[in-house]
């Protein structure tokens, strides 16, 4: 019996012998692959979230009286590169639909880099490019790429990026955002092209970028070139009673108790008779005797005053709170990321400095019934606001940036800081004594500190080429020189 035992012993000794070390490095319950739908669901989810508390307080929609905020009062500092994560699941699923050869969804990888490589640059200025993402090769010490090649290379994938879809592509499954419609896709690749053209605006001149030349090539070809048709292509993320799919700010404390209405945003409203205002805000504690459409009953702090004022100010009961279903309702309404009423104004833009023909009133009437209508404003209060408010005969490029402000509140991110970096419109507030940064607007974030240790010469060469070695928030970056 015992010599039983030692055979058998001895032929497991063998078997085992027989395999190779890097089978004992694969644990069979966490799987090494995915699926392209798998992963399309995750990166739409992290990429279409787009309502940001810091950013409407840098934009001067809401101020935060619990402390000192460094976006409120333009004291911050440095960003981080953690979006080059989200750069990896884009990568991931690319290889993954490669692999299993599902082409559909190559078009929405290049959408999607295009997108979080437009957030770093316009955050930083330079950034790795092309030696970034390189998978398992993917160095520590990249160099840093032009922010004026980057724009190049990506509107170049953008244009092959819509090439690539056509009547005959597959829908792609995973996809929480469109259903797998693929025409949608297309749309919402080339209303990206348009807003990223419209941020090169003061490059206009520019023959080798030739901005205005790609801008006309897409508006005048719709056949090849659709663009968003109604709110329902708009690129938003929807939100669902579940645990992981909740409103960003649901339940949120600090939302509840710490944030108010910034008093330029609200006086903007009450200005222009806007009933967006009712939808934004609550009444103020010593005004909700009024009715809920008086707009008497709002007021506001204002974000460039000390922290002390502006708690007075609540405790006096003089200032409005963010609508509660943004705190209370679980659903609330969805976040986008890129939207139609977006598109519309960047349109009316385009015709008012001459890049395209077309009715520049007709576009701003488009854009700003899309956004009350999404903010759940009824047609005849819209009918009475556009009269109102028509598109005026003057200062046209305020008239539209106005609106597009307006209709960021709660979403698109920090789009609209880099829209009013760019025109300068709105202005926002800086009179206040709680204001940071010699009382200046800031241009960028610094560079990760995990740069400076792991990758100096690269990063310090970017600083270098493009802030003559001073890394610092008011350095203006490429995108901002007019040529």
């Amino acid at each position: 019996m015992r010599k039983i035992f030692s055979i058998a012993a001895l032929l497991l000794i063998v078997a085992t012998g027989c395999k190779k070390f890097e089978d004992f490095q694969i644990d069979p319950n966490k799987p090494t692959q995915s699926t392209p739908d798998l992963l399309l669901s995750t990166v739409i989810q992290d990429a279409f979230q787009s309502t940001n508390l810091g950013a409407t307080l840098a934009t001067r929609q809401m101020v935060f009286v619990n402390s000192v905020s460094n976006d409120q009062y333009y004291g911050w500092t440095r960003a981080s590169f953690d979006t080059y994560n989200k750069l990896r699941q884009v990568v991931k699923m690319e290889e993954e639909a490669n692999r299993m050869q599902k082409p559909e969804y190559i078009p929405l990888a290049k959408f999607f880099k295009a997108y979080y490589f437009m957030k770093l640059t316009n955050t930083f200025g330079d950034i790795p490019y092309t030696s970034a993402l390189k998978g398992e090769q993917d160095s520590l010490t990249p160099v840093y790429d032009k922010q004026q090649t980057i724009y190049v290379s990506v509107l170049d994938d953008l244009k092959a990026a819509n090439t690539l879809i056509t009547n005959t592509t597959a829908d792609v499954q995973g996809d929480i955002l469109y259903k797998g419609r693929m025409q949608q896709w297309k749309r919402l690749i080339n209303t990206l092209s348009l807003r990223i053209l419209m941020s090169l605006s003061v490059k206009e001149n520019n023959t080798s970028l030739n901005v205005k030349g790609r801008f006309a090539e897409i508006v005048n070809n719709p056949q090849n070139y659709p663009l968003m048709t109604g709110n329902s292509d708009n690129g938003e993320l929807v939100f669902h009673d579940v645990l992981g799919t909740r409103y960003p700010t649901f339940n949120d404390n600090d939302l509840q108790t710490a944030y108010y209405m910034d008093a330029t945003f609200v006086d903007l409203l009450k200005g222009l008779q806007d009933p967006r205002l009712f939808r934004f805000a609550e009444k103020a504690p010593d005004h909700v005797a009024l009715p809920d459409n008086d707009f008497n009953a709002y007021g506001g702090a204002k974000g460039s005053d000390p922290v002390n004022v502006n708690s007075s100010k609540v405790l006096a009961g003089e200032v409005s709170k963010i609508k509660s279903r943004y705190f209370n309702n679980p659903v609330n309404e969805p976040s986008i990321a890129i939207g139609y009423g977006e598109l519309q104004f960047i349109l009316a833009e385009a015709v008012v400095r001459g890049w395209i023909s077309g009715n520049a009133a007709e576009y701003y009437t488009k854009g700003v019934q899309a956004s009350m209508q999404f903010y759940a404003i009824d047609q005849t209060a819209i009918d009475n606001y556009l009269k109102a408010n028509p598109f005026p005969a003057a200062d046209q490029l305020k008239a539209i940036m106005t609106q597009k402000y307006i209709a960021s509140f709660m979403n698109s991110d920090w789009n609209f800081f880099y829209e009013q970096r760019r025109t300068g419109l709105p202005v926002f507030d800086v009179t206040g004594a709680g204001v940071l940064n010699d009382k200046k607007i800031p241009k960028r974030w610094m560079y990760p500190v995990s740069e400076l240790q792991n990758n100096q010469a690269n990063v310090n060469a970017a600083i270098s080429s493009q802030f003559s070695g001073n890394d610092n928030i008011n350095g203006v970056m490429w995108l901002l020189k007019a040529e």
